[in-house]
């Protein structure tokens, strides 16, 4: 286990890191603040997600967070303390990066939510590649409610979630339900709290059984061809899954397919 960027007002670690068995676990672990994204935050998710990028023993990455909550958002204490536009755009620009680099990871990444998810916490959940929730959990975008529009947690949910329902979250900053949010498309699966971790695993273990290097070329094309116009999403799909049958993998698995067994990837 490892972690990072340490409190400067306690000993505990603000960001937790376990792996095993192909999975590399982040915990936020700010529970007192509900998990709010400070810049040591940032700068602690930022850090683990480029060291897991080069990682090849991590097939997924699990986000969680520690406490009662998953993520109340940005730190408004720390952003209140510097009042100033420099330093704003500075911040979100922080913030911002790291959000593109949980898409731009080789590696699926997969939040784990409970409690209530909020504002920059519920854009971790839609800017995540996949999202369970406990049945309890709530999701909202709630800056408005404060004065401020939640301009960036909106570029990942109007990306996840249907046009009015993102709208409608944006404007009045209601909570969904969890099963309003699988409805609306911003989790994939809700479970009971004490059955939360069972449905992870699910998740997990069905990625894992997977082809590593098909599961790297389809991220990577997933979200390249949200990005185009059809014809040529259709085009960079096309020479995508051309190199994609070059594949020892694809080789492997078609065979197997046809043998009638189960395929043996490798991995590499």
């Amino acid at each position: 286990m490892s972690a990072q960027a340490e409190s400067s007002h306690s000993a505990e670690p603000i960001l937790l890191r376990a792996d095993g068995d192909g999975i590399a676990r982040l915990t936020l672990n700010r529970p007192g603040q509900y998990n709010s994204l400070s810049e040591d935050m940032l700068d602690a998710l930022q850090a683990e997600l480029d060291a897991i990028a080069g990682d090849r023993s991590v097939r997924v990455v699990v986000l969680a967070a520690a406490g009662a909550a998953f993520c109340a958002g940005h730190d408004l204490k720390e952003m209140r303390a510097r009042p100033e536009r420099d330093y704003y755009e500075y911040l979100f620009r922080k913030c911002s990066r790291m959000m593109l680099s949980m898409t731009r990871l080789p590696q699926p990444v997969i939040a784990r939510a409970h409690g209530v998810a909020t504002a920059a916490g519920c854009q971790l959940v839609a800017n995540a590649d996949l999202a369970v929730a406990a049945s309890d959990a709530r999701f909202g975008t709630s800056g408005i409610d404060v004065g401020l529009f939640c301009m960036t947690p909106g570029v990942a949910v109007t990306r996840n979630v249907r046009r009015k329902k993102a709208f409608e979250m944006l404007f009045t900053g209601d909570l969904l339900s969890a099963a309003e949010a699988l409805e609306a498309g911003l989790v994939n699966r809700v479970a009971p709290p004490g059955e939360l971790d069972d449905a992870l695993e699910g998740l997990c273990r069905s990625i894992l059984g997977k082809s590593r290097t098909a599961v790297e070329a389809g991220k990577r094309l997933f979200y390249e061809q949200l990005g185009m116009d059809l014809e040529s999403a259709y085009m960079r799909a096309s020479e995508e899954m051309a190199r994609n049958m070059m594949f020892r993998d694809a080789g492997e698995g078609i065979d197997a397919f046809i043998a009638k067994r189960e395929p043996v990837w490798t991995h590499e």
